[in-house]
């Protein structure tokens, strides 16, 4: 006997996006990537100090120095201000977003770190009211007054775009290490592929301070990168520099 089948429909494509993932994506792709024009190559948070001082001088040294920057220093307490600065920009409190912006601009531990966090902040604001505007972000921006600092900028202009704080998250950490990374091989000098080799050891301890920042209050703030700190400090005297800091 003679059997016949119907084709089936085509199934559904499940590995697509949705819009508003694509959306969200393609935002954070561009805002983070280094073409963004924030100046963010212009600042090495003070690595360009501990090169010279000999205490950055090969892809192992980079790597432990970063580890101490991201899990203990400037990466966890930036990633809170960034995610209590999105919950406040999410919820419109304009109240609790001026305080954690002042808060946030208070905690720079020198001159030099508050010029490269300062300045990229209010880069990054002007060109998202530039290019990327969205209703309800010029009101939540006045609520900070001037106080924008970069990751708090960062969490609000994510939070107007309907962006979730994970990814954001996720993706600005790996920003803010790759610069890290990207002025280290500069001045060591390393080569590119041991600079993707030291972003690779790190991509672990990028994850878990994203989720310690979290899940952390602003009560858990707290540095105890004492050689980052001075290193930051005594850039601003450094006779021989690439780097504003």
């Amino acid at each position: 006997m003679l059997m016949t089948t119907s084709k089936p429909p085509p199934p559904e494509d499940r590995d697509a996006m949705a819009e508003s993932e694509a959306s969200a994506l393609y935002r954070l792709m561009t805002w983070l990537s280094p073409s963004f024009p924030v100046g963010a190559f212009s600042y090495s948070s003070g690595i360009e100090w501990a090169v010279e001082a000999g205490d950055i001088v090969d892809a192992a040294s980079l790597r432990d120095w970063l580890s101490a920057m991201l899990a203990d220093g400037p990466g966890f307490c930036d990633g809170v201000f960034l995610a209590h600065a999105h919950r406040a920009a999410s919820s419109r409190d304009g109240a609790a977003l001026r305080d954690i912006a002042e808060l946030a601009a208070a905690f720079v531990p020198s001159r030099e770190r508050q010029l490269e966090t300062s300045s990229q902040g209010r880069a990054f604001i002007d060109i998202a009211r530039s290019a990327w505007n969205r209703d309800g972000l010029d009101p939540m921006i006045a609520s900070c007054e001037d106080a924008i600092v970069y990751p708090v900028a960062v969490g609000l202009v994510s939070a107007a775009h309907a962006i979730p704080l994970a990814s954001t998250m996720h993706a600005f950490l790996h920003a803010v290490t790759s610069n890290w990374i990207s002025a280290g091989a500069r001045l060591v000098p390393l080569g590119q592929t041991e600079s993707q080799r030291v972003l690779a050891m790190l991509e672990p301890i990028v994850a878990a301070t994203g989720h310690r920042a979290l899940a952390a209050t602003l009560d858990d703030l707290g540095s105890a990168t004492f050689r980052a700190d001075l290193a930051g400090m005594r850039h601003e005297t450094q006779y021989t520099r690439l780097f504003r800091s």
